[in-house]
């Protein structure tokens, strides 16, 4: 099928643009993210876990429109993925050695073991469930894992070729979503911490 090889060139070409260092397509891009309210973040270092707080005024506005108890979140960038860890309060945002080391994992083991071209979202840490999801560029498809109350392994694409490829990319999606499952159901668990009696 052509159109779908014309529309992967087109997008490669539009991302080539973006990552351009010529001065006046920067300029345009500084532009248009100047409009639009677009802020980006440098970071040094990849390998380093660093802590992101949501500034104040946007918890604030947050929790004007909605009527849940004040919640923290607090964002982390491990390897070049993000994982934020929902909770009632920021003490119980601290990332753990496991939570890294899971995070870590989960992102290696889904390159190695379902497809080397991915772009991945956030993975977001609640109390009872966690959520995450991200794009296969070889066949332009958008996944979304959750475990909890909703748990599944969810797709969006458009007009994608169903063939051999299509068909063992998406066993091996469905194998580690299992996998993916059974790890973060175990972090979950390793976050609560057991009441006292009587409390």
């Amino acid at each position: 099928m052509r159109d779908n090889q014309d529309i992967k060139d087109q997008l490669k070409k539009v991302r080539q643009i973006l990552e351009s260092k010529n001065q006046i397509v920067q300029g345009h891009i500084k532009e248009i993210k100047k409009s639009y309210l677009i802020t980006e973040e440098e970071i040094e270092d990849n390998n380093i876990s660093t802590r992101y707080n949501v500034p104040k005024s946007v918890e604030d506005d947050i929790q004007g429109d909605t009527d849940e108890p004040n919640k923290a979140e607090q964002a982390y960038r491990i390897s070049g993925g993000i994982l934020v860890i929902h909770a009632e309060t920021m003490k119980d945002t601290e990332l753990t050695t496991d939570d890294k080391m899971a995070f870590q994992e989960t992102m290696d083991e889904f390159v190695s073991e379902v497809s080397d071209l991915v772009n991945f979202n956030q993975l977001n840490v609640y109390k009872d469930n966690v959520d995450w999801s991200g794009k296969i560029v070889d066949f332009d498809i958008d996944f979304y894992f959750t475990i909890g109350e909703n748990n599944g392994l969810y797709i969006t694409c458009d007009m994608v070729k169903v063939d051999e490829n299509f068909t063992a990319s998406m066993d091996k999606l469905q194998t580690f979503y299992e996998k993916f499952k059974s790890k973060w159901a175990k972090v979950i668990a390793g976050r609560k911490k057991t009441k006292p009696m009587g409390a």
